[in-house]
């Protein structure tokens, strides 16, 4: 093979002075295997090169935490009676935007590997997606096989899809976004790290077999998608949930047989990022075989073996004279395994191919917070704010006819029911813990054997985002924690899926910091630590240069401490009095109803205050706590109306409110003034809620009553529930089936 030179670097990613960089770090030239190594572990999806100085700026303490971010491959908190969640978020975007079922597939089955390397048994999953115009057949075609993809590896592999998020915008049509998050359960101080400790301990691999695909998938990652992309697609992975389930049963019992030193799941960078995370974690250094990788060609050069992200593979340190064991269950679960090298002393990791050693590198200089480079981007506000700021409300002219504009609101796919894509997820699969079927803000995980459940949620509205990066973050932290309070949870901590352009756009980098200081001032204010995710940079195409909205997806849990305690978003009774807490605000910034039925693309995040926020989530935890809500629902998407139409579906019970604020009953019904949560009461605890809310110094508003099955606002009958809800449960299918339009 030629010589590399920097122009090689460039090829394959790298920068002329990261070149320098390894030269200087190795004390001479990198041969193609070495520089190929750097490649992926300096690419953007495994370094954080362009993040890292922001992401430490992320509050990462708190009560509940067993592991900061950073330290292991999933985030852990303490969920009381000698249990722990293991839970995180990470992102398929690239692949599946160029092979959808595989792309989504493998992003469900890599999430989950990460749970249960630490020695957590997945219990639940969630995920968001975002896709462009529905109208054309790519978006259709993409949706299908996004949703087809998650849903047969997941139902295959035994975890249910308990809850997610799907958006539909413009700017998601070259670069859709796929965040999937897994959550597990474990024994408090039964958790595995990805450590490679004791010289001399043997390194096995274990799963399925090494193949070409995914190799350069980091690397992949870590670029916008062009018109070439296409050729990119051994870069996408292919899964296969059934090896999953017999990877995990082993794996933990290697676990419970207590052979196992050290395990980590091969995801990005396969086998290079592995070797390489594990040795520089323990200071120690790993001499790794290639002949002894079991593979699925016969022709692979040495950093193929290297690069490749084949799936359902784990890389397991076994404790020595424990191999027997080890490989009796290994055999038990007909796994493919290998004993392929050694634990050293050298802190390098060494890779030799027919006898010689092919790459030999110093395993710190390529893992976060060692010699991979760390860059201070520069940032300028981007010029379409101007646009924003220009947003006045006065401009915007009410529709003539509220119940055909109310009925349009219910019927857009960011709103309306996403039966059409859970229906394919099972969300009852496994017999560990069972998720509740009463529809809430957050997915209520039951806890087998316990009075508590987990509250579960994904959340960003990403135009509120793109809008104010830095006020649009702190809602979705604050949304998250809304939807887990009123699901009758206590939030506890966050995991989050940064999805954004180019780095290098100074304009994209200005959302990126703006977000984290928009995450780090919530997070902070409900206690609710990060403990880790990922960052996809490159949503953005290089044809038009147009990036996706920013998007930092978080997940949150959420503790319910005692069956009692959880409240779902539907009516429960005719008669029940109908109350908002938190501010009657007139806005319609950032809204469905402004974006979509106005066609107006830049209006001003909506109107938020973070200290009414937390003022309002902590007097509704406190009411929930004292058994006087029965049903509990927060308004976002839609506005008041789309939450008190939800709230009526369910049981097919009506409302009949009135409001005060007839001069803009647009802003009233559709707007999406944040802080703001609607129960229903019984009539006879009317008085203490509003002795409640006084003594929080929070309004509170009493809107009317639960009544038939008809929708009445200020005396004016909007229709039957029925009629809203056939609107609702079927327009995302109708725009599926929809004839399309010519894709640009």
């Amino acid at each position: 093979m030629q010589k590399p030179t920097v122009e090689t670097a460039i090829e394959l990613g790298l920068r002329a002075e990261e070149y320098d960089k390894i030269v200087e770090i190795l004390g001479r030239e990198p041969n193609f295997t070495e520089l190929s190594v750097y490649s992926v572990m300096w690419s953007e999806h495994c370094s954080y090169k362009n993040s890292i100085v922001w992401l430490k700026k992320l509050p990462k303490e708190g009560p509940m935490m067993l592991a900061e971010a950073g330290e292991e491959n999933a985030g852990l908190v303490d969920i009381g009676e000698g249990l722990a969640c293991c839970f995180k978020i990470e992102s398929h975007n690239h692949p599946s935007a160029l092979e959808p079922y595989q792309g989504a597939a493998t992003g469900v089955g890599g999430i989950n590997r990460d749970i249960f390397s630490m020695g957590a048994r997945p219990i639940a999953q969630l995920n968001s997606l975002r896709f462009g115009n529905l109208k054309t057949a790519r978006t259709k075609r993409l949706v299908r096989g996004v949703v087809k993809g998650i849903g047969d590896y997941g139902n295959s592999f035994g975890i249910p899809t308990v809850g997610g998020e799907v958006y539909f915008d413009d700017c998601y049509e070259t670069n859709i976004l796929v965040n999937a998050m897994s959550v597990g359960i474990v024994e408090v101080g039964k958790t595995v790290s990805a450590v490679a400790e004791g010289v001399g301990n043997p390194v096995y691999i274990f799963g399925s077999r090494t193949g070409k695909d995914g190799i350069h998938g980091a690397a992949f990652a870590s670029k916008d998608i062009h018109e070439d992309s296409m050729d990119d697609l051994p870069a996408v992975q292919v899964g296969d949930p059934f090896w999953e389930k017999l990877i995990l049963e082993a794996s933990m019992e290697l676990i419970e047989a207590g052979v196992v030193v050290g395990m980590q799941d091969m995801g990005a960078a396969g086998i290079t990022c592995s070797t390489c995370e594990m040795s520089a974690k323990s200071e120690t250094g790993m001499r790794i075989d290639l002949d002894k990788v079991p593979l699925r060609q016969n022709d692979m050069a040495d950093w193929e073996i290297l690069l490749s992200e084949s799936q359902e593979r784990m890389l397991v340190v076994v404790e020595k004279g424990k191999e027997e064991l080890a490989e009796k269950i290994f055999d038990k679960w007909e796994l493919i395994y290998s004993n392929i090298g050694e634990i050293t002393d050298n802190g390098r990791v060494q890779y030799i191919k027919d006898g010689v050693v092919t790459a030999d590198v110093p395993a710190e200089s390529l893992v976060l917070g060692g010699g991979a480079p760390v860059y201070h981007r520069e940032w300028e506000e981007p010029a379409y704010t101007e646009k924003i700021a220009a947003f006045s409300i006065d401009d915007v002219k009410q529709p003539v006819n509220m119940v055909k504009a109310a009925k349009f609101m219910a019927g857009l796919p960011n709103i309306a029911s996403k039966k059409w894509v859970y229906r394919q997820y099972d969300s009852m699969v496994g017999t560990i813990n069972q998720s509740t079927n009463r529809p809430s803000d957050a997915a209520i995980v039951q806890i087998r054997g316990t009075e508590r459940s987990l509250a579960l949620t994904v959340d960003c509205n990403s135009r509120y985002v793109y809008s104010d990066p830095e006020t649009g973050t702190a809602i979705a932290v604050s949304e998250a924690a809304r939807n887990i309070v009123c699901s009758g949870g206590i939030p506890s901590a966050v995991t989050n899926c940064l999805n954004f352009g180019n780095p290098y756009d100074k304009g994209v980098y200005w959302q990126f910091k703006n977000a984290i200081m928009g995450m780090k001032m919530a997070c902070e204010k409900f206690g609710t630590p990060v403990t880790g995710g990922n960052v996809s940079f490159y949503n953005q195409s290089t044809e038009d240069g147009k990036a996706v909205y920013p998007t930092p997806t978080i997940g949150m849990v959420g503790l319910v401490e005692k069956q009692e305690h959880i409240t779902g978003l539907d009516f429960q009774n005719e008669g029940d009095v109908i109350i908002m807490l938190g501010k009657e605000i007139v806005d319609i910034g950032s809204s469905q109803y402004v974006s979509k039925y106005h066609e107006i693309e830049f209006s001003p995040c909506p109107w938020f205050d973070l200290d009414e926020e937390y003022k309002v989530q902590q007097t509704v935890s406190r009411l929930i706590r004292k058994g006087l809500v029965n049903s509990c629902h927060d308004v976002s998407e839609g506005g008041l109306f789309i939450n008190l139409l939800e709230s009526a579906m369910v049981n097919n019970l009506g409302f009949d409110v009135k409001t005060s604020h007839n001069e803009r009953m647009d802003a009233y019904l559709f707007g999406e003034a944040q802080s703001r949560i609607v129960i229903s009461v019984s009539p006879d605890k009317v008085d203490q809620i509003k002795e409640e809310a006084h003594s929080d110094s929070l309004h509170c508003t009493v809107l009317g009553e639960v009544s038939g099955n008809h929708i009445f606002i200020n005396d004016t009958d909007f229709g039957s529930v029925e009629s809203f809800k056939e609107i609702y449960d079927n327009a995302l299918e109708k725009a599926l089936n929809s004839s399309v339009e010519k894709s640009a």
